[in-house]
């Protein structure tokens, strides 16, 4: 991942441009001659932040960041040059537009980026960050493929990095009570958790497009990175709801929506990684342009408990979170225990007791501290160089099981694991395809792989 020392940052980004210009981007290399490490901010200082990736969900992050007094945003970094101008327009007294987030990364005013483009781009993205000596906001899902969920933990420890995965509903005081009530033991033992997000697209899912080029100041073979380049498509390429119907830029709807609503049983129960994922589904009924399933549902084995997930894009019914009958996008969890069910959901947190056994059972105590919101609570920890509380190393144990629920579902057996050695083990077909393969000439930063 090193360039040879002789070879200058000015060399470089001209190499780069060139290679861009005949229809490559540039592999992941970290620059030769990186300017001095900027001294992180103190109690008293201003944090100058940058965003890659200029989308919609990208720049809520950003104007969350940006209302507070202690933030100057210093850098907008897009292939796509009408996305990145407006941001640049917004901070136009202290912000500069890049189309290559490595030159952006060497802009010595930066001390933290938040990572917002498409799914594919994320551990690429936050690991050259990490070498960079920028602290990062990692937008969900934290990556495509296990190795890469690895790689980014690693390469946060390894460079002490500030990093906080952008599942900004761990935040909410709904899921903090969830939390406490399933500590306090006054459920008993849940021997079962289930999750689910639905929606219905049907028949047409995302749409059709007639085929047609990038619009002028959109690099899209940039965009497309180390994923496949495929020809450009306006609704692929619009919207991160979008990006979910394409399995090479998002995964699919699983890791575009599991993080947010799997993160409470990991929360509540401290689960470590499953030992056996088994999945199925399949892209069965809906006729659009994208190529992911619209119908995933998996199990989980845990030691002594089991987690299943539901993801369904072609019926939106939401068992008690079904509210109205219009079709739209529902989400839930239930913990079955031994006492009662608890169904919760962003703003729900309904009890059901089995019969009378939760008589006399009193509301568990405040225990959890009210967050100071997501992006402040990542400020916070810049400045105090704690990590904060949804940092790769817990988001690890959200991440894998999801990514090993597509293993499961591309190669149509379950996939064993081993939590102590962190390897998949008795299929070196999966243990293979764990590891991207990125395309040509970018190239997946193995050796972040050791711990």
């Amino acid at each position: 991942m090193n360039l040879d020392s002789s070879i200058t940052r000015r060399a470089f980004l001209e190499k780069a441009a060139t290679i861009t210009a005949i229809g490559f981007a540039a592999p992941h290399l970290a620059v030769a001659g990186q300017p001095a490490a900027r001294p992180k901010p103190g109690p008293n200082s201003r944090i100058h932040v940058g965003l890659i990736g200029c989308g919609g969900m990208g720049r809520s992050n950003l104007n969350a960041c940006a209302r507070h007094e202690d933030v100057v945003v210093t850098g907008a970094c897009d292939p796509w040059q009408s996305r990145r101008d407006a941001v640049v327009e917004q901070f136009k007294d202290t912000c500069k537009g890049y189309r290559d987030f490595r030159e952006m990364l060497q802009q010595k005013n930066l001390d933290a980026v938040i990572i917002a483009p498409p799914p594919h781009w994320h551990a690429l993205i936050a690991i050259t960050a990490c070498e960079a000596g920028k602290d990062i906001y990692l937008q969900k899902p934290m990556t495509l493929h296990l190795a890469e969920s690895f790689a980014v933990r690693n390469a946060v420890k390894k460079h002490n990095t500030i990093c906080q995965v952008g599942t900004q509903i761990h935040a909410s005081e709904n899921y903090r009570r969830a939390v406490e009530l399933i500590r306090s033991g006054n459920l008993g033992p849940v021997a079962t958790v289930r999750t689910f997000n639905v929606m219905n697209q049907m028949p047409d899912g995302v749409g059709h497009s007639a085929p047609e080029a990038a619009p002028a100041g959109f690099d899209w073979d940039l965009w497309c990175g180390p994923a496949p380049l495929r020809p450009f498509n306006p609704i692929l390429a619009s919207s991160s709801y979008n990006h979910c119907s394409w399995m090479d830029y998002s995964g699919g709807w699983t890791p575009g929506m599991a993080p947010h609503i799997i993160d409470l049983p990991v929360w509540a129960l401290d689960l470590g990684f499953p030992l056996k994922t088994s999945a199925s589904g399949g892209r069965y009924f809906l006729k659009d342009d994208g190529d992911a399933y619209d119908n995933h549902e998996v199990v989980w084995q845990y030691p002594n408990f089991t987690m299943t997930w539901m993801s369904s894009l072609t019926n939106s019914y939401g068992f008690d979170f079904e509210g109205d009958t219009q079709p739209r996008r529902r989400l839930g969890i239930y913990f079955h225990a031994a006492n009662a069910t608890v169904a919760a959901d962003y703003g729900t947190l309904k009890i059901i007791p089995e019969g009378d056994r939760m008589k006399g059972m009193e509301t568990p105590p405040k225990s959890i501290p009210p967050s100071p919101g997501h992006e402040r609570e990542w400020l916070d920890c810049i400045k105090s160089r704690q990590q904060p509380s949804c940092n790769p190393s817990y988001h690890v144990r959200v991440d894998v099981p999801l990514l090993l629920s597509l293993l499961s579902l591309k190669l149509g057996r379950a996939i064993q694991f081993d939590p102590a050695s962190e390897k998949i083990v008795g299929d070196s077909e999966a243990a293979r395809l764990a590891v991207p393969k990125y395309r040509a000439p970018w190239k997946f930063p193995k050796q972040y792989l050791k711990a």
